[in-house]
């Protein structure tokens, strides 16, 4: 993955310094976690806004190529690089991030029934989030919040992050590390980067991502239903 060719310029692309600016948030308590702004720059908005893949379904969905244009694809090349991985370990406390297999999944939309509050399973060792989304309403619905405790979305520990274009957070996993947001229905243009324990975790997991694409192609109306009531402290295991 991380041999693919650049198609657009290395300006375009993040890189580990841009994690070093002074508005970035970085805490270790109750969880190590990051945020950080002005992940992209403007220059390259257009490209990743043409290149992002059009998935029919709501939710999360293994990074294929073929769905991406190439800007994307270099995009997530440089978001996996082993440089990238090696500063935010530093910057959270985790030896040698980099070792770990990376699995990348991407998602344009979702419906209520997503955003319930969360660790992330033991399989993962750090998360990061990228969002792309060029504007958003006025409202905390669908914004990103990391919480003190797993039964109250409004327990905040930081302040909320709303999924626009450059914002970036990512969290290493931990029995506390608790996330989530309020219900949304509707584009959120999200690339979700986790470092995995072993190949074999990324391979299940990839595996489920494929079955649950195929399943929202076939089912989507029935899956908008199922979350369209769903409580604000909603929690689910990952």
């Amino acid at each position: 993955m991380n041999a693919v060719p650049l198609p657009v310029p290395d300006a375009w692309l993040p890189n580990a310094a841009r994690l070093d600016r002074p508005d970035t948030l970085v805490r270790r308590e109750p969880f190590p976690f990051l945020v950080a702004h002005g992940l992209l720059p403007e220059e390259a908005r257009a490209a990743l806004d043409r290149d992002f893949p059009r998935y029919a379904g709501a939710g999360f969905f293994p990074y294929d190529a073929a769905d991406c244009g190439p800007a994307v694809a270099a995009l997530i090349a440089r978001l996996t690089a082993p440089e990238f991985a090696g500063r935010i370990g530093q910057l959270l406390g985790i030896e040698d991030l980099a070792r770990y297999p990376v699995l990348v999944t991407l998602c344009r939309s979702l419906n209520r029934r997503h955003g319930t509050i969360h660790t992330d399973s033991r399989s993962k060792i750090a998360t990061a989030l990228l969002y792309l989304n060029p504007q958003w309403p006025d409202t905390s619905d669908g914004c990103l919040r990391f919480l003190e405790r797993g039964d109250d979305i409004e327990a905040l520990i930081a302040p909320e992050l709303k999924p626009l274009y450059g914002e970036f957070a990512v969290f290493k996993r931990s029995e506390c590390s608790f996330h989530g947001h309020l219900p949304y229905e509707g584009e959120r243009r999200v690339i979700q980067i986790a470092w995995v324990v072993s190949e074999e975790a990324k391979a299940r997991k990839t595996q489920r991502g494929r079955t649950s694409r195929l399943l929202k192609r076939l089912f989507g109306a029935i899956d908008r239903r199922l979350g369209a009531r769903r409580g604000k402290n909603a929690a689910h295991r990952d």
